[in-house]
C-alpha cells in the first residue's frame, strides 16, 4: 500500500508520468477495435430484448424442489399447450423458475399452461402466477428513456460550456459519454445479456458516473493549462497530461470504491437470486462504471487536448514551451559540462602541488610549471627567516 501511495505522489509530484496524451493514437485504436466490436454485436447479433419491450406472458413457479433438467421440462410442458412456442426458462432464487413465452390471446390457454407446469414440478396451480405484459408499456419506457437522455446531454453540454468557458470541453466529455454507452450496450449484445427495464435505468445511471470522472479530471486540466498559459513552461498537451496523472490515482481509487459493493450485488443476484431486477441493474453498472474509468482516462483528456491544440494560442503557446525548455536544457547541459571541467581542473591543480613539493624537497628553485619559488619556501616556512646566534642578538 505505500508503494502505491509513493507511486502517486511521485505522478502528482511530476516525479514520474505516463504519457497518455502522447500516446493518444494507441489509445483510440483501441477504442476503435471495441466500437467495431459493439457495432458487430448490435447488428450482426442484435439485443436480447426482454419480456417488458418485446411483450408476451410469463409465469413464476414457486415452491420447486426437482431442478433436475427443468429448462427442458418447462419447455415440454408449455408444449403441451402451444407447440412451437418460443420459451426461455430461468431459475431465480432457490426454489423458483420463470417462464417466458409469447402472449397468449386468450385466459384458456393461460390456465392450461399453469395447469401443465404445476403437473411436470409437482406444485399447486394456486403457487404459479402469471402475468400478461404487452409491447407498448416496454415502448413506453424506451421513449421516456431517449427523452431523458436527450435532455440530460442538452444540460450537460450548457453546464460544461458555462463551467469551463470552452464548448471544446463540452464536446470532448459528450464523446466520452457516447463512447460509453455505445461499448457497454455492445458488451450486452454480444454477450447475450437481456434488457430490462432495470438495464435501461443502468445505462442512464453509468452516464452519470463517467461524466463526475471526467469532470474532475477536466477541472484539474484547466488549473494546469492556465498555469502553463501564465509562465510558458508546458504545451497545453503536456499540461493536460500532467493532470491526467495527478488524477490517476484518485481515478483508481474512486472506481475500485465503486464496483466492490455491484460487484458484490452482481455475486449476490447472478449466484444466489437469479435473474431479476437487481441482477439486471448491478450488471448494466458494473459494465459502465468499467468502461467510463477507461475514457475518462485514454479518451476524454486526448481528445480534448486534440481540440484545443489546434487554437492559435495554443500553438503560440507550446512554441514558447519549447523555447523554455530547450533553454532549460542548455543551462542544465551547461551545468554539467562546467561541473565536469572544475573536478578535472581540481585533479590537475592537485598533481602540480605534488609536483612543486617534490622539486622544492630536492632543491629545485622551479616548480613543474616553470614558476620561480621564494627563497622562504626553499629554506623553510613562510615569514618564518632564521634566528640569529645568540652571540649577536
Amino acid at each position: 500500500m505505500s508503494s502505491f501511495a509513493e507511486f502517486g505522489n511521485d505522478l502528482y509530484s511530476g516525479k514520474r508520468s505516463i504519457d497518455f496524451v502522447g500516446r493518444q493514437k494507441t489509445w483510440y485504436t483501441v477504442s476503435l477495435v471495441l466500437l467495431v466490436l459493439a457495432a458487430a454485436g448490435l447488428f450482426g447479433r442484435g439485443l436480447n430484448i426482454g419480456l417488458e419491450f418485446r411483450g408476451g406472458s410469463e409465469f413464476q413457479v414457486a415452491s420447486v424442489t426437482n431442478f433436475n433438467n427443468f429448462e427442458a421440462r418447462a419447455k415440454a410442458a408449455v408444449g403441451t399447450v402451444n407447440p412451437g412456442a418460443n420459451v426461455v426458462v430461468t431459475k431465480t432464487g432457490t426454489d423458483t423458475v420463470r417462464v417466458q413465452t409469447e402472449k397468449f390471446q386468450s385466459t384458456t390457454l393461460s390456465d392450461n399452461v399453469k395447469s401443465a407446469l404445476a403437473r411436470e414440478f409437482n406444485v399447486s396451480a394456486n403457487s404459479i402466477s402469471a402475468n400478461i405484459i404487452g409491447p407498448s408499456w416496454g415502448a413506453s419506457v424506451s421513449q421516456q428513456a431517449i427523452t431523458a437522455l436527450i435532455w440530460f446531454l442538452i444540460l450537460v453540454s450548457l453546464v460544461l460550456a458555462a463551467y469551463f468557458r470552452t464548448w471544446k470541453m463540452s464536446m470532448a466529455a459528450l464523446i466520452a459519454l457516447a463512447h460509453d454507452l455505445v461499448i457497454t450496450i455492445g458488451i450486452y449484445a454480444l454477450a447475450g445479456f437481456e434488457v430490462t427495464p432495470a438495464s435501461v435505468i443502468g445505462f442512464l445511471t453509468i452516464l452519470g458516473y463517467s461524466l463526475y470522472d471526467t469532470v474532475v479530471v477536466f477541472d484539474k486540466v484547466r488549473e494546469n493549462t492556465q498555469e502553463a498559459i501564465g509562465n510558458g513552461r508546458l504545451s497545453f498537451s503536456q499540461a493536460a497530461n500532467q493532470a491526467v496523472n495527478q488524477t490517476l490515482v484518485r481515478s483508481i481509487n474512486t472506481s475500485v470504491v465503486a464496483l466492490l459493493p455491484v460487484a458484490s450485488i452482481l455475486f449476490i443476484g447472478y449466484f444466489l437470486l437469479g435473474p431479476g431486477t437487481l441482477l439486471d441493474l448491478s450488471l448494466a453498472l458494473f459494465v459502465g462504471i468499467a468502461v467510463g474509468t477507461y475514457s475518462s482516462i485514454f479518451i476524454a483528456t486526448p481528445v480534448l487536448a486534440d481540440l484545443r491544440e489546434r487554437e492559435p494560442a495554443m500553438k503560440a503557446l507550446k512554441k514558447r514551451a519549447l523555447r523554455y525548455q530547450a533553454a532549460q536544457a542548455r543551462r542544465e547541459g551547461g551545468e554539467s559540462a562546467g561541473g565536469d571541467s572544475s573536478s578535472q581542473t581540481g585533479a590537475d591543480g592537485d598533481d602540480s602541488s605534488q609536483r612543486d613539493i617534490a622539486r622544492v624537497a630536492s632543491g629545485g628553485g622551479t616548480s613543474a610549471t616553470a614558476r620561480p619559488i621564494h627563497p622562504y619556501v626553499q629554506t623553510g616556512p613562510r615569514n618564518q627567516p632564521k634566528r640569529p646566534p645568540k652571540s649577536k642578538r
